[in-house]
């Protein structure tokens, strides 16, 4: 039986995540501000990381190549920066700001780590 590749594990935990969102969207808003009001404003942007991050993890899972995979990677590379762009600037404190970007460069680096080692595989 094959190993599977970094970039599949990832895309796994990817669409792991994307259940997450999808089941408990609060949990954008906790991490962007301690306002019990403000938080729910976030929902509707963790319920479009839901189906964003499913699409581009079965475009990794399911690629018929190699370079398929790959290109999959680097979009999902891309998201969670301009995700850390985006999202930094709405943290309400220091805090808040830390974990987003602790989160998105994190998955990031990551998903760029598993690109490259899979090129040495």
């Amino acid at each position: 039986m094959k190993k599977p590749s970094y970039s599949t594990i990832l895309s796994a935990a990817t669409a792991g995540y994307a259940v997450f969102a999808l089941a408990k969207p609060r949990h954008l808003g906790a991490a962007l501000t301690s306002s019990p009001l403000k938080q729910p404003e976030y929902d509707v942007v963790a319920r479009l990381f839901g189906p964003r991050d499913l699409a581009i993890s079965g475009l990794a899972l399911l690629a018929p190549s190699t370079r398929a995979r790959e290109q999959a990677m680097v979009a999902r590379v891309a998201l969670d920066l301009s995700d850390a762009v985006l999202l930094s600037r709405e943290a309400t404190s220091a805090a808040g700001r830390a974990k987003v970007l602790g989160a998105t460069l994190t998955w990031a680096s990551l998903n760029v780590a598993a690109v490259l080692a899979d090129r040495k595989a």
